[in-house]
C-alpha cells in the first residue's frame, strides 16, 4: 500500500472518532486521557505520551473508546517503532521511585518474656502482702473478695506458663495479608484506567484497560511494580491496607510496593 492510501494510526483513531459522532472533549472525559494528548495522538505525535509503553495504553483506550478493535493499531504502532520491546528488568525502571524500605515487624519474643516478668513480679508483691495481713488478707488479694474469718486462702503463685500472646497489628487487614509475600489489590471504583504490573523479575502480570467497578489483585515473594495511566480513578489496597495517596485525575504514577509495606500502625 503505497503512502498516500495507507492510514496512519493516528488518522484512524480521528476517523474513527468523527464516524462515531464524538469530540475530542468526548474522548478525553470517557478515557480520563488528557485533551492534548489525545490531540497529540491524532496527529501520530507519540512523544506527549511519555514513552512507547505508555504510547500502546492510551492508543489501546482511544480505540475502544471510538469502537474500533485495538490489536491491529498496536501491531502497527509496534512495527512502526521498532516492535514491542521484550521485557527488561524492573530495577533499573523503578529504583528512583517511591521504593519503601522494609520493615522488621514486632519483637514478639521480647514482649512475651516481658509479660512472664510480670506476672511473676505480681504474684511476688501479692504474697509477700498477704503474709503481713493475715489469712483474711490472703483470701482477699488470692480471690479478689471478702472470705469467712479463719479459712485460709494460698497464696502459692501458678506455674503454669502463660499463653503465649497474639500478635496483633493496628490494622486487621495487614494481619490478614501473608507475611511472607507482597499483595498488591488495585480497584478502579471511579472509572476505568489502563494498568501495567510486573513482578520482582519484571515479568508482565497485567497489561491493560482497568474497567470502572473491576479490580485486580497481583502478588510476589518481594516487590510488585504498578503504572497507572489514570491513578486518580484507581483505589490500591498494599498487603490488606489501603493506600491513602490523593492521587490526581488523568495522572501517571510510577509505584512500588514490597512485603514490608505499609508500616504497621
Amino acid at each position: 500500500m503505497s503512502e498516500e492510501t495507507h492510514t496512519s494510526v493516528g488518522r484512524a483513531l480521528q476517523q474513527a472518532r468523527i464516524a462515531a459522532g464524538l469530540t475530542v472533549d468526548a474522548v478525553s472525559s470517557a478515557t480520563r486521557v488528557r485533551i492534548a494528548i489525545v490531540h497529540a495522538i491524532e496527529a501520530d505525535d507519540f512523544a506527549p505520551c511519555g514513552g512507547d509503553v505508555y504510547a500502546r495504553g492510551h492508543i489501546r483506550t482511544l480505540a475502544r473508546a471510538v469502537h474500533l478493535d485495538p490489536a491491529p493499531l498496536i501491531a502497527q504502532f509496534d512495527a512502526e517503532h521498532g516492535g514491542r520491546p521484550a521485557p527488561t528488568p524492573a530495577a533499573p525502571l523503578f529504583e528512583a521511585e517511591r521504593i519503601r524500605p522494609e520493615r522488621r515487624g514486632p519483637n514478639w519474643t521480647a514482649a512475651m518474656v516481658a509479660a512472664i516478668v510480670a506476672v511473676v513480679g505480681f504474684v511476688g508483691f501479692t504474697a509477700f502482702k498477704g503474709g503481713g495481713d493475715g489469712n483474711d488478707a490472703k483470701s482477699q488479694v488470692a480471690e479478689g473478695a471478702t472470705t469467712t474469718p479463719g479459712k485460709a486462702a494460698s497464696p502459692t503463685p501458678k506455674k503454669d506458663k502463660p499463653a503465649d500472646p497474639t500478635p496483633e497489628a493496628s490494622d486487621s487487614a495487614i494481619a490478614a495479608a501473608p507475611q511472607d509475600k507482597v499483595t498488591v489489590r488495585v480497584s478502579a471504583p471511579g472509572g476505568r484506567s489502563w494498568i501495567s504490573a510486573k513482578d520482582h523479575n519484571g515479568r508482565m502480570l497485567f497489561d491493560g484497560l482497568l474497567k470502572k467497578g473491576e479490580s485486580k489483585t497481583f502478588q510476589d515473594n518481594s516487590k510488585i511494580n504498578l503504572i497507572l495511566g489514570d491513578a486518580g480513578a484507581i483505589q490500591l489496597y498494599v498487603n490488606g491496607k489501603k493506600i491513602e495517596d490523593n492521587f490526581r485525575p488523568g495522572a501517571v504514577e510510577r509505584l512500588t510496593y514490597t512485603k514490608g509495606d505499609p508500616e504497621a500502625g
